[in-house]
C-alpha cells in the first residue's frame, strides 16, 4: 500500500517543492516535476523515466478511468509508447520501464500494486496537494521525473527539416509557448541556445502543455548549434529588423532553421554573421517588435504554408 503523506513538512514534500522552485535542485538531483495528467501522459509517451508519483485520491476519484479516455488511459499499455524523435529520450535497459500495464495513474492501493517496483508511489492529503500544486485542475497527480541527457548529436532530422532556434530567451512562459507552436507546426526540433532558463522549469512545462516532451528540444551553445546546422546543410534564417527581407519572400521549403533572439536585444552578431538570409515581420504600428512567441508562431506557420502549397 502506498505511503500516505499528510504533513506539508514531510521531507519528501520539501524535496518536491525544492525541485519546483530551484534549478540548482533539479540539476543536483537529476529530477524535475511534472504536474497534471495531460502533461504526464505526454512525458510517459516520450519514454521518460518516472521516479516518484504523488496522488491525491480524493481529487482523482475512487474509480479508475477507462482505457478509452483520450488523456491518461488506464492501464498504460506498451503499444501507447511512441517512438521519440530524440533518441536520448528513450529509456535505458536498466530504467524503470517498460510501462506495459503500469497502472499507477489510478488512485489508492491499486496504484501501488501495478506500479513498477522502481517507481515510488505516495498518496497525499488534500492539504498537502494544495501545498505542492502550482495550478488548479491538475487531476490530483504530480510526478518527479528523471532528467534525460539531451545532446545535439542525438537529434534525428528528416529531409528538409524545420528547426526553431532561440537565443538566450529568458522567460519560461515564452519558451513554453514557442514549444507549443513548434509542436503545432510539426517542427522537427527546437534548439535553445545559451539558455537563461532550464528546460525543466515547471512554468515552461506548464506553458508548453507538455510540448517539451513532444518536440525534440536541446539546450546548447550558439556555436555548437551553428556547426550542427551548417554540417547538415540547413539554411539559417535570422529574424531581425536590419538588412532584412520580408519573411514571406524567403524560401522555407528547403531545410530551414528559424532563429530568434530576445525582444529586448535581438540576436547577437554570431548569429547575424552565420545567417544565410535575414528576415523580418512587417510592423505597421508604432511599436517595433512582437512577443517572441508570437513572432515564432508567425514564422513557423509561414513555413507550413509554403510547404503545403509546394
Amino acid at each position: 500500500m502506498p505511503e500516505l503523506i499528510t504533513s506539508p513538512s514531510n521531507p519528501k514534500i520539501k524535496t518536491l517543492l525544492a525541485l519546483q522552485q530551484k534549478s540548482s535542485a533539479r540539476r543536483e538531483r537529476g529530477l524535475f516535476v511534472v504536474e497534471g495528467q495531460r502533461e504526464l501522459q505526454h512525458c510517459i509517451d516520450a519514454g521518460f523515466e518516472i521516479d516518484s508519483v504523488f496522488v491525491c485520491t480524493s481529487l482523482r476519484g475512487s474509480q479508475p478511468r477507462q482505457t478509452s479516455d483520450c488523456v491518461g488511459p488506464f492501464p498504460l499499455s506498451s503499444d501507447r509508447l511512441s517512438e521519440s524523435k530524440l533518441s536520448a529520450n528513450r529509456p535505458s535497459a536498466s530504467g524503470p520501464l517498460p510501462l506495459s500495464n503500469r497502472g499507477w495513474l489510478r488512485s489508492g492501493e491499486a496504484a501501488a500494486d501495478s506500479a513498477s517496483s522502481q517507481t515510488k508511489v505516495f498518496e497525499v492529503s488534500e492539504e498537502v496537494y494544495r501545498k505542492i500544486a502550482m495550478r488548479e485542475g491538475t487531476e490530483g497527480i504530480i510526478a518527479e521525473v528523471r532528467t534525460p541527457e539531451r545532446r545535439l548529436e542525438d537529434i534525428v532530422l528528416p529531409e528538409n527539416p524545420l528547426v526553431m532556434v532561440l537565443e538566450s530567451v529568458e522567460k519560461p512562459g515564452n519558451l513554453g509557448a514557442v514549444l507549443r507552436s513548434a509542436d503545432a507546426a510539426g517542427a522537427d526540433a527546437v534548439l535553445v541556445c545559451d539558455p537563461l532558463t532550464d528546460l525543466w522549469n515547471p512554468n515552461l512545462i506548464r506553458a508548453s502543455i507538455g510540448a517539451v516532451f513532444t518536440v525534440p528540444c536541446v539546450a546548447c551553445s550558439s556555436a555548437d548549434a551553428i556547426a550542427f546546422l551548417k554540417a547538415r546543410g540547413i539554411r539559417i534564417l535570422t529574424a531581425q529588423l536590419q538588412d532584412s527581407s520580408l519573411y514571406y519572400d524567403c524560401d522555407m521549403t528547403v531545410g530551414t532553421a528559424l532563429v530568434m533572439g530576445t525582444e529586448a536585444t535581438g540576436l547577437t552578431p554570431v548569429w547575424r554573421e552565420a545567417a544565410d538570409a535575414h528576415i523580418r515581420i512587417p510592423m505597421l504600428g508604432r511599436l517595433d517588435s512582437l512577443n517572441v512567441s508570437v513572432s515564432a508562431a508567425i514564422l513557423l506557420f509561414e513555413a507550413v504554408r509554403q510547404r503545403q502549397d509546394g
